[in-house]
């Protein structure tokens, strides 16, 4: 099986020796709640001095920390623990097929594999197999390669999205008598996950040529009406800066290496994600709104016009008298070819129209604004919010604008990040904080 070209690897994969308590070991991708200190706290008496990933992470709540140095000394000390004592044990090489149901009862279904970083730009401009789907911003690495660079084991949280609409590669894989690896409750009342491991040749055969199948340069022509461009196979739903972490590390492996064939054999040349097919029902998209803080409205309005007619575009700006009257304004206004974006600043409610906008979806548009704002304006301040109320709350605050965006279509993702490229960050949400993916298992990284 050639798995080279469709950059998958099997991993051998893993997991906590039986007995452990799963529940106390699994703990949420490290960076969710990343100002609610309080939740790591309680996940820190929840899991006591049972095994836990939570000793094998640096949740982001703490990375400005003037103990930021020592904690992941101890983590990585912790990691070569966990090896040493075989309180991770390694499975039979496979894939882990995984069932994740929520709090609410949503169920979405993954397919833990490894990535060729070979097959990896993270820049927007990137023609890879697999991609970036929001701009990586520099500046957010040095610390999570401070995590990684001397970490024996690596412990995913990112989620690849795959778009088969057929159900082809993870589905199937379902219908068949697959021995539960684990089953457990997750903490903080964040749902189950169930895992099953796919070991024999024949089933992972089958899902190398399914995804062969999605990559064959002419199905993936014709899917998107784009003759001309290089295929995307994977794109980053979650996690895209520790993916682009894990390329950093190895491409300096690969500099420092005096036998460049001798190191691409190497496990760090790969990355553990889970895989998720974007067509699942369970996986929702959801919008992300910003608030920008100690800005005036005329000035920002103002800039607006000057910023969007420079880009060849037209821009207005229309004043309403209270939310309820927001969508009917919207309905007066939609016009093809026009983004409208909600705002609340103060007092004021309106809505902004930019015609023949430069990019094709109202988020970039506005970020693309936004981002060469606060370079004119250094006091201005930003920040990425959950919910259309908190908007309106922070919005009507006096020195604040709140923009409100709407949800990126999942079934137009991949075509419009071809098309464009790597989106503005935080375009969008794969679901609440605690739907994100847990830490469960694990793999070796080091010789």
């Amino acid at each position: 099986m050639n798995f080279e070209k469709i950059a998958v690897h099997v991993p051998t994969i893993l997991l906590p020796k039986e007995g452990t308590d799963l529940e106390k070991w699994a703990v949420v991708a490290c960076d969710q709640y990343t100002s609610q200190p309080d939740y790591w706290d309680r996940v820190r008496r929840f899991a006591g001095d049972s095994p836990s990933t939570l000793k094998l992470t640096l949740p982001e709540v703490y990375l400005d920390s003037p103990d930021v140095g020592t904690m992941i000394t101890a983590i990585n000390k912790e990691m070569e623990a966990c090896l040493e004592q075989g309180i991770l044990a390694p499975q039979p090489p496979g894939f882990m097929l995984v069932e994740r149901t929520t709090a609410q009862g949503k169920v979405r279904k993954g397919l833990i594999a490894a990535l060729d970083l070979e097959h990896y730009d993270y820049t927007r401009e990137a023609t890879t197999l697999i991609r970036a789907t929001e701009g990586t911003i520099i500046e957010r690495l040095p610390p999570r390669i401070k995590v990684r660079e001397h970490a024996p084991i690596e412990l995913p949280h990112i989620m690849v999205l795959i778009d088969d609409p057929g159900r082809t590669v993870i589905e199937p894989l379902f219908q068949k008598k697959l021995a539960k690896t684990y089953d457990t409750d997750l903490m903080m009342d964040s749902g189950h996950v169930t895992g099953y491991l796919v070991s024999s040749d024949a089933d992972i055969r089958e899902v190398s040529q399914a995804l062969e199948r999605l990559a064959a340069p002419e199905a993936f022509a014709a899917r998107y009406g784009v003759p001309d461009k290089p295929v995307l196979l994977y794109a980053l739903g979650d996690g895209n800066h520790s993916f682009a972490t894990a390329k950093v590390i190895w491409e300096n492996l690969k500099n420092a290496a005096h036998d460049t064939a001798a190191i691409m054999n190497h496990p760090a040349r790969y990355a553990l994600v889970e895989l998720v097919n974007i067509h699942d029902e369970g996986l929702e998209f959801e919008p992300i709104y910003r608030v920008m803080f100690n800005v005036d409205l005329q000035d920002m309005l103002a800039r607006m016009e000057s910023f969007y007619r420079s880009q060849g575009s037209s821009f207005s700006w229309h004043e309403v008298a209270q939310r309820a009257d927001m969508r009917k304004k919207a309905a007066q206004l939609a016009r093809p070819g026009r983004h409208m974006i909600p705002f609340v600043a103060g007092k004021s409610l309106g809505l902004l129209c930019i015609d023949t906008p430069a990019l094709n979806l109202e988020v970039a548009t506005l970020q693309a604004f936004l981002d060469a704002y606060m370079q004119e304006r250094s006091e201005a301040k930003i920040d990425y919010i959950h919910g259309a109320d908190v908007v309106a709350e922070l919005g009507s605050q006096p020195g604040n604008i709140g923009f409100a965006l709407p949800v990126i279509s999942k079934f137009d993702f991949f075509k419009t990040v071809i098309l464009d490229g790597a989106l503005p960050r935080k375009t969008f949400s794969m679901g609440e904080a605690h739907e994100k993916r847990f830490y469960l298992e694990c793999r070796k990284i080091t010789l």
